[in-house]
Parts: C-alpha cells; sequence; structure tokens
C-alpha cells in the first residue's frame, strides 16, 4: 500500500469518529439509551481497528504523534462506555447482536483489535526483555535447548540441507534395492514338480486380477476428480488457500514501511534537536527581553490605575499570567462578599455531596444503578485532536513531500512554545524578586516594617506528608539488583509470547438480556478475548489511559482444567509487554521465610512492580490462600498471603500500572468474603459449544496442508462434547506425530485414530460444571443482578395490586 492509500483511509476514518462524536447524547439514562450506548461502543470499536492499522504502517512522525493520542483517547472512551454497559445489563458480558445486525456487522469485525506499538514504542522494553534473559541465563535457570541459539550462515545452511538431502537419497536408494531384490526372489526358476499347464493357467489369473485392480483404481480416481471438479465449480468446496505473490509483496511492504518509519523516526528527532539549538542561540535572549518587559509594563500600568503593586504571585498562580486576570477592578467589598459566599456555597456542596453520598451507599445496597452515564474524560480530548485534524492535516497539500518526510515549520513552532513557556517561568522567578524588591523599598519609605512569614504551616505538612508515605525497606539498592533478587528467587518469571488471537474460539451473535431477567445469552469461548482486552489490557496500555478509564486492580479466571487459563495470562503479557511476578503458593514455598521475611517479599513485589511498569501479579490455585482447611498432605502452607494479599489490593493506587491476576480450576472451596475483598472482577471461561468446538478442530487441524477436504470435522465435533481445549490439543498432539504426518498423503486421517486417543482424556463432568454454576450465582455481579430482578417483581406485584384495587 502507498503513503496516498493511508492519508485517504485517516481521513474517512476521521469523518467516522467526527460524525460518532456529533452522537454522542448529552446526557443519557443508561437503561432506557443502551442501544444508543451500544452502538457507540461499536463504532468506536471500528474507529480503533482502523487507527489501528493506520498507525503500524504511517511513516511520516508527526501524523502518527496524533494518530497516537486519537488511538488513546478512543480506547479510553471504548472503556468507559463498557463500564456504563456493564452497569446497564448488571452483566461483565456485553453482546451487541443487535446492534451488529443494525449496522450489517460480524462479531469478527467488531472486535478490538491491539496494536502492538504502544509496547514497541517503549524503549525501556526491549532492554527489560533483554536484561531478563540474560539474568536468567547468567543464573542457570535456562536450558540450553531453550536458549536462542545464533542465527546461521549460508554456508551452514547449505551444508546441513545438504546432509539431509543425501541422507534422504540413501535411505530411498536402500529401499529401492530391497524391492529390486524381492523381485529377483519372486521371478526365481519355479520347481521341475509344477507342470507347464499350472505355470500359464496361475500367471493368467495373476494377469487378470492385476487388471481388474488397476482398472477400479483409475475409474474411482476418475470419478473422485471429476466429483470435486463439480463441486468447486459449485462452491462447495472452497479453494485452497495458498500463499499468492501477491500476499507475500504486500508483508514484505509493510516490513520496508516499518523499517522506513524507524529512519523517519531518527530524522526527526535530530532535527529536533538541531531547531531545539538554534532556537535557543538565537531567540532566547529576545523571548526573554520581550517577556520581561511586557510584564514591567503590565506592573506599570497596574501602579498608574490602582495607586500599588500588585500583590506577590505564589506558585500556582505565575506572575505573567496575572496580565489576563482582573486583579485589583473589584473593591474590598465584593471580595469579602465573595468570599462568604463562596464559604456558604462550599457548605452547602459539602451538605449535598454528603446527602449524595449517603442516598449513594442506600443505592448501593439495593443493588440499584445510577441511571445517568459517566461524565466522560476523553470526549474533550477527541474533540480537540479533531480540530487539530482539521487545521493542520486535511487539507495539507504533500505533493512536495513525496517521501513523507518531517515538515520544519511544525517543528519551529511546537519548539518556539516550549521555548516561551520555559521562559516564563524564569521571567515569573524575577519578577517575584523585583516586586519583593519594591514592595519593600515602598514599606521603608512609609516606615513599615517587613514582615517575615512564619513556616509553620510548611512544617505541619511535611509532618503530615512523612506519615502518609511508605517506609522503603530497600532504600540503599538499585533497580537492578532488586530486579537480579526477584529473579533468582523465581519470583520475576519469563513467559511464552501468545497473541490473543492464539486463543481460538468463535464469537457469539447474541442479542442483550435485560438487568431484570434470570436468563442470560450464553457466552461463546471467544468472548473471552474482548473481555480480558477491555478488563486487563486496554487500561495498561499508556499511563493516561490508565489513570483515566474505570480502575481495575484485580481479575480472577475461573475454569475447568484444560480451559487455557495459563494462555490468557501470557497472552496478557505479551500484548502489554509486562513484568510478570509470580506469587503463587507453590512457588513462594521456603522462599523469604517468617514474617520478616513475608514483609520484605511483598516490599519488594510493590516496589519492583511500580519501577517496572506495566506489571502483572500472577497467581496460580488463587483460591488455596483463603481455604478453610488446607489438607494435610498440602506442605506449600498456601494461607501464608491471606492477610498480605487485601493490603497489597489497598496499596495500589490510580497511577500504578499494576494488576493481580488469579487463575483457579475451583474457587467454590474457599472463604468468599476473603476472596472477593481480593478480586474485582470474576471471569469465567465459557463452556466449549458445537461452534467453538468446530472453529478449534478446524483451525488446529487446518495447520497440517495435507489433510484434505474429505475429512469429515463434523462427527468428530459431536463426538468431543464435553471435553476442554487442551484435551483437544493433546489428542491432535498425539495422533499427527512427524511419522503419521508424513503418511497423510498416502493414508488419510480418520476421525476414529482422533476418537481412540480423545477417550482416553478426562473430560470435564457435569457436577464440575454445576458447581462452577451455582459459584458464579455468588459473585458480587450476579448477587446484584439477583437483587434487581427481586426489586422488579415486587414492583410488578404491587402495580397488579393497585389495578385490582382499582378494579374493585
Amino acid at each position: 500500500m502507498s503513503h496516498k492509500y493511508y492519508d485517504e483511509n485517516w481521513k474517512k476514518t476521521q469523518a467516522l469518529l467526527e460524525a460518532t462524536i456529533q452522537a454522542e447524547p448529552a446526557q443519557a439514562d443508561r437503561r432506557e439509551h443502551r442501544f444508543a450506548l451500544a452502538t457507540l461502543y461499536i463504532k468506536y470499536i471500528l474507529i480503533s481497528n482502523q487507527l489501528s492499522e493506520i498507525i503500524d504502517q504511517m511513516v511520516q512522525v508527526q501524523k502518527r504523534a496524533l494518530i497516537k493520542k486519537l488511538l488513546e483517547a478512543t480506547l479510553g472512551r471504548i472503556l468507559e462506555l463498557k463500564y456504563d454497559l456493564v452497569e446497564a445489563d448488571i452483566n461483565d458480558w456485553t453482546h451487541c447482536g443487535d446492534v451488529m445486525e443494525t449496522l450489517g456487522l460480524n462479531p469478527f469485525q467488531t472486535e478490538l483489535n491491539i496494536s502492538n506499538h504502544f509496547r514497541y514504542e517503549r524503549k525501556d522494553f526491549l532492554y527489560r526483555k533483554k536484561f531478563l534473559h540474560d539474568c536468567i541465563l547468567k543464573l542457570g535457570f535456562l536450558d540450553k535447548d531453550e536458549e536462542s541459539s545464533a542465527p546461521m550462515s549460508e554456508e551452514q545452511a547449505i551444508l546441513l540441507v545438504q546432509t539431509h538431502e543425501r541422507a534422504r537419497q540413501g535411505k530411498l536408494r536402500a529401499q529401492y534395492i530391497k524391492q529390486m531384490r524381492l523381485k529377483k526372489e519372486k521371478s526365481k526358476p519355479v520347481a521341475q514338480t509344477e507342470t507347464t499347464e499350472d505355470i500359464s493357467t496361475s500367471a493368467l489369473c495373476a494377469a487378470i486380477r492385476i487388471q481388474k485392480h488397476w482398472r477400479g483404481y483409475v475409474t474411482r480416481k476418475g470419478t473422485r476428480r471429476n466429483k470435486i471438479q463439480e463441486m468447486v465449480l459449485l462452491g462447495m468446496i472452497p479453494t485452497a488457500k495458498f500463499p499468492t505473490e501477491e500476499i507475500e509483496e504486500d508483508l514484505l511492504n509493510r516490513e520496508r514501511r516499518r523499517l522506513l518509519r524507524k529512519q523517519r523516526e531518527t530524522e526527526y528527532e535530530n532535527a529536533v534537536l538541531n531547531i531545539k539549538q538554534k532556537l535557543e542561540k538565537e531567540q532566547k535572549a529576545v523571548i526573554l527581553e520581550q517577556l520581561s518587559d511586557q510584564v514591567r509594563s503590565w506592573m506599570h500600568e497596574y501602579k498608574e490605575h490602582t495607586g500599588r503593586l500588585p500583590e506577590f504571585a505564589g506558585s500556582e498562580r505565575t506572575t505573567s499570567r496575572m496580565m489576563m486576570s482582573r486583579q485589583g477592578t473589584d473593591s474590598e467589598i465584593s471580595k469579602s462578599t465573595g468570599t462568604q459566599l463562596s464559604s456558604r456555597e462550599s457548605k452547602s456542596k459539602r451538605d449535598g455531596s454528603a446527602k449524595s453520598k449517603s442516598k449513594q451507599g442506600e443505592k448501593k445496597d439495593d443493588s440499584t444503578i445510577e441511571s445517568k452515564m459517566l461524565t466522560s474524560l476523553f470526549l474533550p480530548e477527541l474533540n480537540a485532536k479533531s480540530e487539530e485534524f482539521n487545521e493542520v492535516w486535511k487539507n495539507m497539500d504533500e505533493f512536495s513531500n513525496p517521501k513523507q518526510e518531517h515538515y520544519k515549520d511544525i517543528i519551529v513552532n511546537e519548539e518556539m512554545n516550549h521555548l516561551e513557556n520555559s521562559l516564563r517561568k524564569v521571567v515569573n522567578e524575577m519578577m517575584k524578586t523585583e516586586l519583593q524588591l519594591l514592595q519593600d523599598a515602598l514599606d521603608k519609605d512609609k516606615g513599615f516594617k517587613s514582615k517575615k512569614k512564619s513556616s509553620k504551616k510548611a512544617k505541619r505538612s511535611s509532618k503530615k506528608s512523612k506519615k502518609k508515605k511508605e517506609k522503603d525497606l530497600t532504600p540503599d539498592r538499585t533497580e537492578e539488583s532488586l530486579f537480579e533478587e526477584l529473579i533468582a528467587n523465581g519470583i520475576i518469571k519469563s513467559y511464552p509470547e501468545f497473541s490473543m488471537n492464539d486463543f481460538i474460539g468463535e464469537r457469539s451473535y447474541n442479542n442483550p438480556s435485560s438487568y431484570n431477567e434470570e436468563k442470560d445469552p450464553s457466552n461463546a469461548l471467544g468472548d473471552i478475548r474482548e473481555l480480558l482486552k477491555e478488563y486487563c489490557i486496554a487500561p495498561l496500555l499508556s499511563q493516561r489511559l490508565h489513570q483515566a478509564s474505570p480502575h481495575i486492580k484485580s481479575v480472577l479466571i475461573a475454569g475447568p482444567t484444560g480451559s487455557g487459563k495459563h494462555l490468557l495470562v501470557n497472552a496478557i503479557c505479551t500484548e502489554v509487554g509486562a513484568i510478570l511476578f509470580d506469587l503463587s503458593p507453590a512457588n513462594i514455598v521456603g522462599k523469604y521465610p517468617g514474617k520478616s521475611g513475608l514483609i520484605m517479599l511483598m516490599h519488594l513485589v510493590l516496589k519492583v512492580s511500580r519501577l517496572l511498569q506495566p506489571s502483572v501479579i500472577y497467581m496460580n490455585d488463587a483460591e488455596k490462600p483463603f481455604i478453610k482447611r488446607t489438607p494435610k498432605t498440602d506442605k506449600t502452607d498456601p494461607k501464608r498471603l491471606k492477610k498480605d494479599l487485601p493490603k497489597l489490593i489497598k496499596s495500589l493506587a490510580q497511577e500504578d500500572r499494576v494488576i493481580l491476576i488469579g487463575i483457579s480450576r475451583c474457587p467454590w472451596e474457599c472463604e468468599q468474603k476473603l476472596l472477593q475483598t481480593v478480586y474485582q472482577k470474576f471471569v469465567v471461561v465459557p463452556k466449549l459449544d458445537y461452534t467453538s468446538r468446530f472453529t478449534v478442530w478446524t483451525t488446529l487441524l487446518n495447520r497440517y496442508s495435507a489433510i484434505g477436504w474429505q475429512f469429515d470435522t463434523s462427527i468428530i465435533t459431536k463426538l468431543s462434547d464435553g471435553y476442554s481445549v487442551g484435551a483437544i490439543i493433546a489428542t491432535i498432539g498425539e495422533v499427527l506425530t512427524v511419522k503419521r504426518t508424513l503418511q497423510l498423503l498416502v493414508h488419510p486421517l480418520h476421525p476414529l485414530e482422533l476418537v481412540g486417543s480423545l477417550s482416553s482424556k478426562n473430560p470435564v463432568y457435569k457436577e464440575e460444571e454445576e458447581a462452577m454454576e451455582i459459584w458464579k450465582m455468588k459473585t458480587p455481579m450476579w448477587r446484584r443482578r439477583l437483587r434487581a430482578i427481586e426489586i422488579f417483581k415486587e414492583e410488578m406485584t404491587e402495580a397488579q395490586a393497585k389495578k385490582s384495587d382499582k378494579r374493585k
């Protein structure tokens, strides 16, 4: 694709974004305007996906900076709308089948795609990844098989290919010689006891039998070929997907654009540095003199107008900004009345806020929700960036810039603004000292003594701040030493890199159900991808997203064995580029013993996770710290973190891009109150339905090119009902060995081969599914929903009673 294509695509996306912003309601009820909110939610997802594709291939650096801000604000708006829809439905799973039907979209088009540029643009990501690998290698925790070998040279690759080719030819030659020997043995003369008539009859029968088999084989092959051609013509068989030259050329072009983008970024950084140095050398003194003259003239006009010098400006309100204020125009009476009014208003606001808080508490107890949607923090940013696009980039003629290089005039304007803002601070300090000197001189002339300000308030505030600060148990240690210690103790671990798309599963197309209905739409396996992207991945992509979006500190993923929980945790870490801290009970056995050791462990985890944001604190068997009775055979001391996990969650602030993710196979085997104090969101991996199983089987079997269209996937899909994804993957791995894959062309795969291996795996039993459903009904979200259903039923009975009374 060319530069022009991505520019036009950006303009189309921007037009869709502006139309979506205009459709935003000023104030909307979550339940009454649920369809409108869901429509905005789907449209913003489409915009985010298009911006993610554009930013990956856009070469011009200054455009990419604006697109990045637009993408970040769009993701923030998606998270806000997600929160509104969750509160409207009282359900974490958001179903928008009605909106997809009206917009003519399918579930795969409306799936949120996370761009990789957030991860790869962080300069510390690759450094931390390399440092982690070097530390693990140095400590001897990495096996030789896992070590990344150096790339082979061309000569070594040729020698390796030649060796394997000679070995293959030798095997074929040996097999050919073996067949020739068998033929010679068969062609030996027959014993003299047999007559010539018997020999002739046996040879004739053999020839007839060979002709019969050969003619049958040729006929069957011809009919099969004709049948395949007829079915391909009718569209009943999809054509084989082979990598074409166009696709390979497009992939190469994408890589070229990424390399060109890096080149343009280095050129842009050098240009910014040169222009900054030039402006500081030539314009610094001129701007400083202009600003100081401007402030002095304002001070002189203020003195002539009011008869006194302006007040001494504090740190929050700078002197150079006071020129735009109305200082000195109001009388003292207006000031006093204003302060009185402001104090009264503040009291009334406090009283009103207290009442509203009490009302909100009552509402929360009754499990109702606020009707109004959230006031968006990202809409103003989207409006501002859209205006910037319309002013700068919409009508820009780029005919003279075919290489998509940076624009120097934009850099000059930006650096001039930065230079002016930085010099304004210097002028402010100068004016403060001049104002203080002039005030002291006037006081001396009038005979007043200058009063020194007491520093009691500052001391008091400093004492308060000291109390709030947490004690640093390792003040003299560096970040790298703490990092190495946690790696040596196995707390920080490397993880295999997976994408969220590696978690295979069909997405649902269900319509939403009302919050006061007991039936919940069935969730498909692929829906969990969307849920974890919105709860775990998107908020951790940037600091602005994490601070402005609804804060989620912890998530529990529950599901049976083999449902893909570990893969989901690894995919979250990969998409975000996070450091993984493993606090599983089995992992911390014998590490940091005693009470002081546990305090040091939690301190190190918190400190290093904040230093190396974003971070994921992982806990396998998340129910074990809160288990009621520990079995005698369990020597891991699972209750060791029982009291520290709630403290860990409370200590995570809004600015900490740290999340706790726990996985559990049987979350009902613990105290639910303690579990719910630690984890905010509870996500259950959905059961495999027919479509999800069919998608898993076809996706995994299509990786073997020798498996043709004759293989009946529907049979094995029906027979695998009740089995998990892990059982399906293990079955394919056991059956399709290297030897069996080589035989696929001669001996096609039959579903019975897979059934035999699958039957040896443990299925997900009905009792386990029922226990998971009962536990899910006890989670906070479902308790709120059940309470809302009860309130709705009570209201309906009251309304029916009133109607019957009126009739009487």
